[in-house]
């Protein structure tokens, strides 16, 4: 993996705004329609080549292939292996649940994913790997001539799918998780063996708790996420540290989130994880301050940290100079060549969905590049 050796290098989290036409697939391919799979190919492919060629032309370094091939970026795996059925009752954030007449209201504008949550129900196995063969293939011819570092591809975790599609089939939590890992330590380690850093999605160390684990106290959360990474290493035990990066979040939406965990109080939980890179949130109102957090809970000498220095919640575009800034706080605790700039979460983690204009979403991307020059220039 590159690291920023000589200056500042700038990626993001993984999901980018897909283009109407290629939502539109992707939502009548989850609710059942036929779809021609050489046209819904060439769609994913232009797609994929257009997110391409827009973060190279907004200056991002290490670059991804915008995950559109998927309806969203924790539930694509019950289209690639069996044991998925049913549907499953929606269970709303706390702080959502916390405020009835706004979560209507938000529901009401339509600003919920609209995908299908069926629960687990049987084995889990995997039954076709051509989804994740045409994401390589494609990645890889998006890239050709592009002038990037490097690239990355997205891969859920097995605690971040459990939130999503409750397990009605294995006998415990440890036993449903383990069989998640064993399909997706193929997915891992195939995206790894193509030559790309493999992206580990893992909002379940931190939204999990006022989501999924709403009911329970911090310290029983913490348990279970310290279970959550035990397992979650063991599938990437063939990944190198320094090719793989790991994502933290507590929900890329637009809410209340006071009932978002403290960073430090998970972030014990974080110094365990095998990946080299944590990025997580540190742009939006509900954590920015705890950049400090970094600083007196020091991470692990051979991390490295991506900070989200743009929200991915809002239209407005950060200024280039506070972009800066934010990244020579982390800069000053870890070390320059410790950080790449970051974004807080996805600009499109389902398909539909998200509040920021799609060409907002890039604008975003180039001011992050233009923050990280400045940033660059003080550092160095």
């Amino acid at each position: 993996m590159r690291l920023s050796t000589d200056r500042i290098l700038t990626s993001h989290v993984g999901s980018l705004p897909r283009p109407d036409s290629m939502s539109d697939l992707l939502l009548r391919k989850e609710f059942g329609e036929d779809i021609d799979a050489d046209v819904f190919q060439a769609e994913v492919l232009a797609s994929v080549k257009q997110a391409v060629a827009r973060q190279v032309e907004a200056g991002v370094d290490i670059v991804s292939d915008g995950e559109m091939s998927k309806i969203g970026y924790a539930t694509y795996i019950k289209d690639r292996c069996t044991g998925f059925s049913g549907d499953s009752p929606r269970n709303p954030p706390a702080d959502l649940a916390r405020y009835p007449a706004f979560m209507q209201r938000t529901a009401q504008q339509g600003q919920a994913p609209n995908i299908l949550r069926p629960c687990c129900t049987g084995e889990i196995e995997v039954r076709d790997r051509s989804a994740l063969e045409m994401d390589l293939t494609n990645f890889r011819e998006a890239l050709d001539g592009a002038d990037v570092v490097e690239g990355f591809l997205n891969a859920a975790s097995p605690g971040v799918i459990g939130a999503f599609l409750p397990n009605q089939h294995y006998p415990s939590e440890r036993a449903y998780l383990e069989a998640l890992a064993r399909v997706l330590r193929e997915e891992y380690e195939a995206i790894n063996q193509a030559g790309f850093v493999v992206q580990i999605d893992c909002p379940d160390l931190a939204m999990a708790r006022h989501t999924q684990y709403k009911d329970l106290s911090d310290a029983e959360f913490i348990r279970h996420a310290e279970l959550h990474v035990e397992v979650l290493n063991h599938a990437l035990e063939r990944v190198p540290a320094q090719a793989a990066r790991l994502h933290l979040c507590w929900g890329n939406y637009d809410g209340p989130h006071d009932f978002d965990i403290p960073l430090a109080k998970i972030m014990r939980v974080l110094h365990k994880v095998k990946p080299q890179v944590i990025s997580f949130e540190s742009a939006n109102p509900r954590h920015a301050h705890e950049w400090r957090v970094w600083e007196e809970i020091a991470p692990p000498e051979d991390k490295v940290l991506m900070p989200g220095v743009i929200d991915t919640t809002c239209n407005f575009i950060e200024h280039p100079e506070y972009v800066a800034e934010r990244i020579c706080r982390f800069a000053d605790i870890v070390g320059r060549e410790r950080v790449i700039a970051g974004t807080d979460c996805g600009f499109g983690t389902f398909a539909k969905y998200g509040r920021v204009d799609p060409d907002i979403a890039y604008a975003k991307l180039k001011t992050l590049s233009e923050g990280a020059a400045l940033a660059t220039r003080r550092l160095w």
